[in-house]
């Protein structure tokens, strides 16, 4: 079993559930997690949570049925050089943050202007995760991403929504073999992450676990159950 889940969403991301974030924490608490990220998407996804959302995040309780919380948000690329859709600012009063590409703000490129793009949103000291670039309709130069990943102390995720049988991302399967791969060579932890919209799937890594185990991935390199560590290179800046 593993102990954290560092990319879900709340009621805020304006999709997917009408859960609220207690709702959210008491799913955890039940799920035996001691750490829960809240990462609503940002105000570029349509009806998703607006700057003020994002600035009342940080009175929010750090405590909920037993379960820590952190407080995050899931950025939208918006272009090659990395410009993301919350203002710095109000970034830095964040936990962390997730760094993801979304078709609606970022139409499928060049293999090179993906690239470009996870890169340049890394120089970013906020950003501390980057969201499933397992996506088949984005290609990526993995090598390039996960080297500059482990220079900014940037983690990876295996994403439980591409993973699954329910996933939308196409057949992700060789693309997160290429991200492992390139993790092992540089020695790049990962996070395996639910992306669960609402209570159902938070802590569920059925896929995710099943499929870095197939790989012989190191556990060592997997931090979900070392909190200390994950939450020290969360709060990096």
């Amino acid at each position: 079993m593993y102990l954290s889940d560092m990319h879900t969403h709340s009621i805020a991301s304006g999709h997917g559930t009408s859960c609220t974030i207690s709702d959210m924490a008491k799913s955890a608490s039940r799920k035996g997690l001691k750490l829960l990220g809240i990462t609503d998407h940002g105000p570029a996804t349509l009806a998703a949570g607006t700057a003020s959302y994002f600035r009342s995040l940080t009175y929010s309780p750090r405590k909920r049925f037993n379960v820590e919380l952190l407080y995050g948000i899931e950025l939208n690329i918006l272009d090659v050089n990395g410009k993301v859709d919350l203002e710095q600012e109000l970034l830095e009063k964040l936990d962390y943050s997730i760094a993801s590409i979304h078709a609606q703000n970022f139409h499928p490129a060049s293999k090179e202007e993906n690239t470009k793009a996870f890169l340049n949103v890394m120089k970013n000291p906020m950003v501390k995760i980057l969201g499933h670039i397992d996506n088949t309709q984005y290609p990526v130069d993995y090598d390039a991403v996960v080297k500059a990943a482990g220079e900014n102390g940037v983690l990876l995720e295996m994403n439980e929504a591409s993973l699954a049988s329910y996933g939308y991302r196409g057949d992700t399967r060789s693309n997160c073999a290429e991200i492992l791969r390139c993790c092992r060579k540089y020695l790049v932890p990962i996070v395996l992450s639910s992306d669960s919209h609402g209570a159902e799937h938070i802590g569920d890594f059925t896929y995710a676990a099943d499929f870095v185990h197939q790989a012989m991935f190191p556990e060592g390199l997997i931090l979900n159950n070392q909190i200390p560590k994950l939450k020290m290179i969360l709060s990096m800046r």
